[in-house]
C-alpha cells in the first residue's frame, strides 16, 4: 500500500547495456524508491503545501526587493514595474519546468536529481556543483547583508552600532563579520530540530516580511503622486529590458521547494503548486512595491539609494520610526533567506551523498529528529566562516550564473524526459510543450550573456575545481559504479 503522496510503481524500463561511466543515468524508479533514505535513518514526510510555498518564498523574497529598486529604477524609469513583470515571466518558463519535474520525480536534490535521471552522472555532478555555488555561497553573501540592516536597526532603536572591525571581514575594513556568523549559526540551530519545526519558524519569518512589505505599500500609497508617472517610459524599451535583466535575480529561489521532495506529505501534488504559488505571490508583491515606490519618489531619486523603501516611509510620514520598522522587517527577511537557502543546500548535499558523489556523512540522518544533523552543522560552519572572514566579491556574483546554468538544464531535462518516458505519470505538465522549456532555456542563456567577464572567469574556475573533485572522487565512489549491474542499468 502506498503512503500518501508517493508515486505509484512505474513500469520498469527494459534492461540495457550499462552506459559509459560519464553517461550513466539513475532511473526515475530508483530515485523515487530511495526517497528519504539516509545513513542510519530517514527523512520524515511532514511538510504541507503551504509550508513548501513558504520555503520558496523565504528563499526568494529578501534583500532584492529592499535594495534592488536603487539599481533597476534608474535603468527603466517608471516602467520598472513592467521590468518586474518581464523578469517574472522569464522566471515562469523555468518555474513551469521545475513544477513538472518536481511532480514527476519528487525527491531531494532539485535539478541535480532531474539531471541524473535524464542526462547522466557527469551532467548531474556539474548541476549539483552549480547548486552548491547557488545555495552555499549565496547563504554567505546574504548573511553579510544581514549585518548591515542589523546595524541600521540598532542605530534607530538604541543608538549604537556594531564596530566596523567586527562587522566586516579582512579586506573589507574589518577583522571578522560577527553578525554574518551569528545569523548562519541561528539558522543551523533551528534546522537541527527537523523539517517540521524548521518549516514553522520559516513560515513565521516569511509572514513578518510579507506584512512589512504590505505596510510599505499602504504607507507609500499615501504619498503617491501621479505626476511621477507622467512620462512612463523615458528610457525606452531597451531600458525596460535592462531593468528586467537586473531584476531577474530577485526571483532566484523559487526552486527551493523542489529540494524538499522527500519531506513533503504529498509531493506529487504539492510541489508543483508550491513552486507556482510562490512565484505568483513574489511577483505580485514586487510589482506592487515598485509601483507604489515610484509613485512616492521620482525615479531619478533612486540613483545610488540602497535604502529607498525606508527613505520613502520616512518622507511620507515625517517620522524616522517607520524607517526603523522597515529595517526590522529587512532583518527578518534576510534571516529567512539564510534559513531557507541553507535548508535547500543541506538537502541537495544529502541527495549527492546518497548517490556516493560526496562523502556519506552528508546523508547521515538523526533518527530522533529526522534531520541530517551532521550535514547541517558542516554546511552551516562552512558558510558562516566564509561569510565572517572572506570578502566574497565576484564569487557572490557568480551565484547568479550558477543558478541560470541549473535552470537551463532543468528546461532540457523536461524535454528529454517527455520523449524518453512519455507514459510516466505526471501530476503537472508544462503548457505549450516543447515551446515553453525551449524559451526557458533561451531566456537563461540570454541572462547569462548579460553577466560580466569577471563573473564568467570565477564560474569557469569553480567548474574546473568541480570537475577535478568528480574525477578524483565521485566517478569511482558513485553508487552506480559500485552497485550490482542491475542497479546501473537504464
Amino acid at each position: 500500500m502506498l503512503d500518501q503522496g508517493q508515486a505509484p510503481p512505474l513500469a520498469p524500463a527494459a534492461p540495457r547495456k550499462p552506459a559509459h561511466p560519464l553517461l550513466r543515468r539513475k532511473p526515475v524508479e530508483q530515485l523515487v524508491a530511495e526517497g528519504g533514505q539516509g545513513e542510519g535513518g530517514s527523512l520524515r514526510r511532514s511538510l504541507t503545501m503551504w509550508q513548501l510555498t513558504m520555503i520558496s518564498i523565504g528563499a526568494t523574497l529578501g534583500t532584492g526587493i529592499f535594495v534592488v529598486l536603487g539599481t533597476a529604477a534608474p535603468k527603466a524609469g517608471p516602467a520598472v514595474t513592467i521590468s518586474f513583470i518581464i523578469a517574472g515571466l522569464t522566471a515562469l518558463f523555468s518555474a513551469l519546468s521545475y513544477a513538472e519535474l518536481a511532480g514527476s520525480v519528487p525527491v531531494s536534490g532539485s535539478s541535480y536529481s532531474y539531471a541524473y535521471a535524464t542526462m547522466g552522472e557527469l551532467v548531474a555532478w556539474i548541476c549539483g556543483w552549480c547548486l552548491i555555488l547557488e545555495y552555499g555561497v549565496s547563504v554567505a553573501a546574504v548573511a553579510v547583508g544581514w549585518g548591515e540592516y542589523l546595524n541600521e536597526l540598532l542605530d534607530g532603536t538604541i543608538g549604537i552600532t556594531i564596530p566596523e572591525r567586527f562587522a566586516a571581514p579582512l579586506g573589507d575594513g574589518g577583522y571578522i563579520n560577527v553578525p554574518a556568523l551569528v545569523v548562519v549559526l541561528l539558522a543551523m540551530v533551528f534546522l537541527m530540530r527537523g523539517a517540521k519545526e524548521s518549516a514553522r519558524i520559516n513560515s513565521i519569518m516569511v509572514a513578518v516580511k510579507i506584512v512589512t512589505l504590505l505596510l510599505f505599500i499602504g504607507i507609500g500609497f499615501m504619498g503617491f503622486k501621479s505626476g511621477n508617472y507622467s512620462n512612463f517610459n523615458p528610457l525606452g524599451n531597451m531600458g525596460v529590458v535592462a531593468g528586467a535583466a537586473t531584476l531577474f535575480f530577485s526571483y532566484i529561489g523559487f526552486d527551493a521547494a523542489s529540494t524538499a521532495g522527500e519531506e513533503a506529505k504529498n509531493p506529487k501534488r504539492d510541489l508543483p503548486r508550491a513552486i507556482m504559488l510562490s512565484l505568483l505571490i513574489v511577483t505580485v508583491l514586487y510589482v506592487l512595491v515598485a509601483f507604489v515606490a515610484v509613485g512616492a519618489m521620482p525615479w531619478q531619486d533612486f540613483e545610488g539609494t540602497e535604502a529607498a523603501l525606508a527613505q520613502i516611509m520616512t518622507d511620507v510620514t515625517g517620522h524616522s520610526v517607520w524607517g526603523v520598522v522597515l529595517a526590522a522587517g529587512a532583518v527578518v527577511a534576510i534571516a529567512s533567506v539564510v534559513f531557507a537557502v541553507l535548508y535547500g543546500q543541506t538537502r541537495i548535499l544529502f541527495a549527492m551523498s546518497r548517490d556516493g558523489l560526496v562523502p556519506k556523512v552528508f546523508a547521515r540522518v538523526n533518527p530522533r529528529t529526522g534531520a541530517p544533523r551532521a550535514n547541517v552543522v558542516i554546511v552551516s560552519l562552512f558558510c558562516g566562516l566564509l561569510a565572517a572572514t572572506v570578502p566574497l566579491g565576484k564569487l557572490a556574483d557568480a551565484t547568479s550564473i550558477g543558478t541560470l546554468f541549473a535552470f537551463g538544464l532543468v528546461n532540457i531535462a523536461v524535454i528529454i524526459l517527455r520523449f524518453t518516458r512519455p507514459d510516466m505519470p505526471r501530476t503537472f505538465k508544462v503548457a505549450l510543450f516543447p515551446l515553453t522549456p525551449i524559451l526557458g532555456f533561451i531566456a537563461c542563456g540570454g541572462m547569462m550573456t548579460q553577466l560580466d567577464v569577471a563573473t564568467w572567469k570565477v564560474f569557469g574556475g569553480w567548474m574546473a575545481a568541480g570537475l577535478v573533485i568528480y574525477f578524483l572522487y565521485g566517478i569511482r565512489r558513485s553508487r552506480l559504479a559500485t552497485a550490482e549491474p542491475a542497479a546501473a542499468e537504464k
